[in-house]
């Protein structure tokens, strides 16, 4: 019965976005605001088609833990699902992501007109100023500058290490840093085709506010987002009747 909803969510997913993707053309060339309207509405059709078709929906904890304005969100990454839904969690979400995905026919079009923040993964230190440039636009026009510190996604209860973008994010900006947690990778995994029916969790973690040496810095960002996932993977695991 998975792989029968997961097969019928898909057809879903691609007859959804080519249809959007061929009625959005004109946003190409209209002010950015309207991409991330159009994107909000995508992505309400993308969760209509989880909840009916796969029986899979979330739950946003800890949002009374997001400040007003410019912020880094720096989170764990398990699934695709969480580059769809902060864009319904975060105001204005500016993410950081590898220059690649914009090569990518009308997805990366809609992609940079929304304005993410790319950057060439081979280019070492020059990607870095990249980053922390992209990043004080964004944060000027009050945006949640958006970074996956292990850089890819990891199963759930797989430990990566923390990359120092992050770090460098941090000490340059002056912002307060957002963690989450969740749990995504047990209902849809990494490059897996099937979805699993239940809650998805995303817990939005206490900020740590600016001014903590590097160390401490990366310490305390790793502990909090692994704590907090590993307890939501086991809280997933346990709602599947899994051990």
């Amino acid at each position: 019965m998975i792989v029968v909803r997961s097969a019928l969510f898909f057809v879903y997913l691609c007859s959804w976005t080519v249809i959007l993707s061929t009625l959005y053309i004109p946003l190409l060339v209209m002010p950015r605001h309207w991409t991330v309207v159009a994107a909000r509405f995508w992505l309400s059709g993308v969760e209509v088609g989880l909840r009916v078709l796969v029986g899979l929906t979330w739950e946003l904890r800890g949002a009374e833990n997001i400040p007003d304005g410019a912020i880094i969100v720096a989170s764990k990454h398990q699934s695709t699902f969480e580059t769809f839904a902060f864009r319904r969690v975060f105001p204005d979400p500016a993410f950081i992501l590898k220059k690649e995905l914009l090569w990518i026919p009308f997805f990366g079009w809609y992609l940079f007109k929304s304005g993410v923040i790319a950057i060439d993964r081979s280019a070492g230190t020059r990607a870095l100023k990249e980053m922390v440039k992209g990043a004080f636009i964004a944060s000027a026009k009050k945006r949640q500058i958006v970074i996956f510190p292990e850089g890819t996604r990891a199963a759930p209860g797989a430990k990566l290490p923390y990359h120092s973008g992050v770090a460098m994010l941090y000490g340059s900006q002056n912002l307060p840093v957002v963690p989450v947690a969740l749990n995504s990778g047990v209902y849809w995994p990494r490059g897996g085709f099937l979805k699993r029916p239940g809650k998805i969790v995303i817990e939005v973690l206490p900020v740590i506010p600016p001014g903590l040496d590097r160390k401490t810095f990366m310490t305390v960002l790793e502990s909090r987002i692994e704590e907090a996932s590993d307890r939501l993977v086991v809280e997933a695991r346990h709602a599947l009747g899994e051990s």
